[in-house]
């Protein structure tokens, strides 16, 4: 299999588990500070992150990548889980994830900006139409306006893209799950004990709902989903995978209503249709401009040499 249509299953894998992120923390913010929330998700999977690199014993990261991995941690440790937790205290996950269909269009921005990445004139054509479709989706549903939450989701998804370009372009190298894990790690000493600071006094009112939110967050939301994301964003091009994230929305918007009961009308079920064709013509013009991964690299130079021989 092509390597980038391994990008895409993987990329693809990795956008359903971010699907639950939203619902999810809808439904921990219930119970839990957005503060508290995003501290523990963060020191939960920091640990499981330190875990695993100690288990595989990875190198450490060069000084030279310090930086990259603080744009990492800032983006999708801290930045876009605490704005997105203090949202979703006052809108309902439903309203809120539309916004994840401007996600693809700031992450193939920074893409080009950080991962040197070129994609063809036309990609950016079915690019801003599918993110003018979902924000286009987002004004009608708000009713013409924006609030102070939806200027709070607009800013988590700028610092989003930002992280997902940076990590992708520093996977190439260190790989994907070991990117995520040196971000959550660098982070560790900040959190933990800001954490216990802000644990609340006692967890008797915590609903088992609130829990779940947790735990999925923590677990598939900060560590798991990265795993196939990166290697999607390597694999298949930061631009061209990123595109899988206008589904994002629509695929939340499912889960809101089946976990928490929201409303999912057939404007948005309009939307999506709309959306994918937007997402196949991304992938079909986007895929030649992706860097080759480091498993491609190390091929065509053993393709080299044997030719030589």
């Amino acid at each position: 299999m092509k390597n980038i249509n391994k990008g895409w299953i993987y990329g693809f894998i990795g956008m359903t588990i971010f699907s639950a992120s939203l619902p999810a923390t809808r439904a921990a913010v219930g119970s839990f500070d957005p503060i508290f929330l995003t501290l523990a998700r963060g020191s939960i999977a920091g640990l499981l992150g330190l875990a695993l690199l100690l288990v595989f014993r990875e190198k450490r990261p060069r000084a030279k990548d310090l930086l990259s991995l603080l744009i990492v941690a800032l983006g999708v440790v801290v930045g876009f889980p605490l704005l997105t937790a203090y949202a979703l205290e006052h809108v309902t996950a439903a309203h809120s994830t539309v916004f994840i269909g401007l996600l693809p269009l700031a992450t193939a921005i920074f893409g080009v900006l950080r991962g040197n990445e070129k994609p063809q004139a036309i990609f950016w054509l079915f690019s801003l139409l599918g993110s003018a479709l979902v924000a286009g989706y987002a004004l009608i549903e708000s009713a013409g306006s924006f609030s102070l939450w939806d200027f709070l989701m607009f800013a988590a998804i700028v610092l989003c893209g930002l992280a997902y370009a940076e990590g992708a372009k520093l996977s190439r190298r260190l790989g994907g799950w070991q990117v995520i894990s040196w971000a959550l790690v660098l982070s560790l000493p900040l959190m933990i004990p800001i954490t216990f600071y802000t644990m609340p006094d006692s967890f008797s009112d915590v609903t088992t709902l609130a829990w779940v939110g947790l735990a999925y967050v923590s677990l598939f939301s900060m560590l798991i989903g990265f795993i196939f994301w990166y290697r999607g964003l390597v694999e298949g091009g930061i631009a061209s995978v990123g595109q899988l994230q206008l589904l994002q929305p629509f695929f939340s918007l499912i889960l809101a209503a089946l976990l928490l009961g929201e409303t999912v009308n057939m404007a948005m079920m309009i939307v999506t249709l709309a959306v994918v064709l937007c997402v196949a013509g991304a992938k079909r013009f986007g895929q030649n401009n992706a860097p080759a991964s480091p498993s491609a690299n190390n091929l065509a130079r053993i393709n080299a040499t044997n030719a030589g021989s």
